[in-house]
């Protein structure tokens, strides 16, 4: 399978994901429908479903134009979140094929919005898998908690997203990075892994690359919502639990002005 960006409105992406043997194609989240077309003609694919992974406009506003531009589509949407222009409801657990070798699993990742999808995708053997979390995990972080609460957060971050493996490739709704990992060093000064990663992010953008996508193992060792089970974070936070802990990250996050 390939995968390629589709960058939307300021700081949003779109993603395609092609499968090659046939050409066929799903797209997740196309806010901006004429842009994400063209990326399907350039790469000579042939669009066959949306996979939309919530319901804030950013994320599900392109749904009914791309149903006037590509007749017959299906859009995908998590049963609870009231998708805009949903034809095909998705629950924890379901499954999807797109052409001859990839497979989609959708995953409830709730907080973000109540009903919030990710879509875990694999091709072909030797593949590395993939992971479309929307804005419940960014590279380095993760969305803030308008529909839901910090045992939530924890269930989707550490515990669904975290059991998938570490090698799967993590595409995510914003182009944060950057501010994230400069908060996460406000977390943890000391973990040179983030430090790493941050002088590499700012490089990426300098040069107007995206940062994303990340892998579920980077993500455990330098996205400090993944890591609230590392006694030293919550004994730096005054936590005694990973979800109190969570808890505090955001609180500190909501208020950072970097």
């Amino acid at each position: 399978m390939k995968i390629f960006h589709v960058p939307c409105l300021e700081d949003n992406y779109a993603y395609l994901i092609i499968d090659e043997s046939t050409g066929d194609a799903a797209v997740v989240d196309p806010v901006d429908p004429e842009k994400v077309i063209l990326s399907a003609e350039h790469h000579s694919a042939n669009i066959k479903f949306v996979l939309t992974t919530h319901h804030h406009w950013d994320h599900a506003g392109g749904n009914e134009k791309m149903k006037q531009l590509v007749p017959g589509i299906k859009v995908y949407g998590g049963s609870l979140d009231k998708v805009k222009g949903c034809t095909d409801m998705v629950d924890n657990g379901d499954t999807l094929s797109l052409g001859h070798d990839v497979n989609i699993l959708a995953l409830h990742t709730p907080c973000h919005t109540k009903g919030h999808i990710s879509y875990y995708v694999t091709g072909k053997d030797g593949e590395n898998p993939a992971v479309f979390t929307g804005d419940t995990l960014f590279v380095a972080g993760c969305g803030k908690f308008f529909e839901g609460t910090a045992e939530q957060m924890h269930q989707s971050l550490c515990v669904t997203l975290a059991s998938l493996p570490k090698p799967t490739q993590v595409y995510c709704g914003h182009e944060y990075t950057v501010k994230n990992l400069e908060f996460a060093l406000t977390v943890e000064p000391n973990n040179e892994k983030i430090q790493q990663k941050l002088s590499w992010a700012r490089q990426q953008r300098q040069a107007n690359l995206p940062t994303i996508p990340s892998t579920l193992e980077e993500e455990l060792e330098t996205n400090p919502f993944m890591r609230v089970t590392n006694p030293e974070i919550q004994e730096k936070l005054g936590c005694r639990s990973p979800i109190d802990t969570l808890r505090e990250i955001r609180n500190k996050k909501d208020q950072w002005r970097g």
